[in-house]
């Protein structure tokens, strides 16, 4: 961890001065995105058991006996799995083609590989002599049906990142301007102008770098060494404030800084740590910060010790915030824990890289 440029980015406000809402901007200025995502681990597990649940009430029908039940979907679930993985894989790798097209291209383009999928696994049935007569107008419209749910419960996930980002953004600019924090800062920007005006330089610099970056253009997701870069950034003015009182420990692994993060997701943990950990403490507390890759997962640690006896505990927003941030980017394949023991407060956060 070098110097303290700040390299992260931080989402614009809506409502900005000189902005335009996207819907109002000329078509030709629009970017393209892609409203649905099958390609994550979660998606997949999803969507193949909603399917196999259809399957299972769709055998029903005719089912005098329990055998006649489990044969029937034996059969149907022979046709509905390689359907749906097909549709899955098909539009996962079609998924940059797709995200050229207009949000009505995209439903249009879904669906229809729906259907196709339908028919192929109507293909199979009737390939297995299990199928007598061949249902292909039944197994197309039942592909479109299905891949039309499942693009509309993927499209309000998609826009249900909206709120969460949006929230996470006025959060964190609000942590920026909080007046106790703003002041101490400038406060100790004027204790240092006389005697270190190098170092209240710099203090000022790292203040002036929070405000741009609140400002930035907005990302789904950002690196994790920019979220290193923002967190060191932000400790080294609290580090002006708190003095010795403040100890930060740094173990970070270069082959994991590529992992991707929803952006603002780390600064409340260390915020967390040091308001915790270090504000109600005389002697101060350690803060440790750690990223190791293992395989195709990273994991994230962000530790603080907790002086005894020292008021009550938050209302946990902040670790609110950050879990349901995480499982919309990666969804299953994110995890988030945190635990307080002996004294120690661990938050724990697993990526795929």
């Amino acid at each position: 961890m070098k110097d303290s440029r700040i390299l992260s980015s931080f989402q614009e406000l809506a409502h900005a001065a000189g902005a335009r809402p996207i819907d109002e901007m000329p078509e030709h200025m629009r970017v393209r995105v892609q409203v649905f995502d099958t390609c994550q681990v979660g998606t997949v597990l999803r969507a193949v058991l909603f399917v196999q649940a259809i399957v299972a009430v769709a055998a029903l029908f005719g089912a005098q006996t329990f055998l006649v039940w489990v044969t029937q979907m034996a059969i149907y679930t022979g046709a509905a799995l390689p359907a749906v993985l097909a549709w899955l894989l098909t539009v996962c790798g079609l998924k940059r083609q797709l995200g050229l097209l207009p949000i009505p291209g995209q439903w249009g383009a879904a669906i229809g590989f729906g259907a196709l999928s339908g028919l192929y696994g109507c293909a199979l049935l009737v390939w297995m002599g299990l199928a007598a007569p061949s249902p292909w107008l039944a197994s197309a419209a039942s592909g479109a049906l299905v891949s039309g749910v499942l693009v509309a419960a993927l499209m309000w996930r998609s826009k249900a990142r909206g709120p969460a980002g949006t929230t996470a953004r006025l959060a964190e600019l609000q942590a920026r301007i909080r007046p106790h924090f703003l002041f101490n800062t400038l406060n100790s920007a004027i204790a240092l102008v006389r005697e270190e005006p190098a170092k209240a330089e710099n203090l000022l610099e790292d203040l002036s770098e929070l405000f741009r970056h609140a400002l930035a253009d907005p990302k789904e997701a950002v690196p994790l060494w920019q979220e290193l870069e923002l967190a060191e950034h932000y400790l080294a003015i609290e580090q002006v404030r708190f003095g010795d009182r403040l100890r930060v420990e740094w173990s970070v692994d270069d082959s994991a800084s590529k992992a991707k993060l929803p952006p603002l997701i780390l600064q409340p943990l260390v915020e967390n740590a040091v308001k915790h950990g270090v504000e109600p403490s005389a002697s101060g507390a350690v803060v440790r910060i750690s990223t190791q890759r293992r395989g195709s997962v990273v994991v994230i640690k962000v530790t603080n010790t907790v002086p005894a006896g020292s008021g009550k505990p938050g209302n946990g927003l902040a670790l609110d915030n950050v879990r349901q941030r995480l499982t919309l980017l990666h969804d299953v394949q994110g995890r988030f824990q945190s635990a307080l023991v002996n004294g120690v407060f661990q938050v724990r956060l697993e990526i795929p890289v």
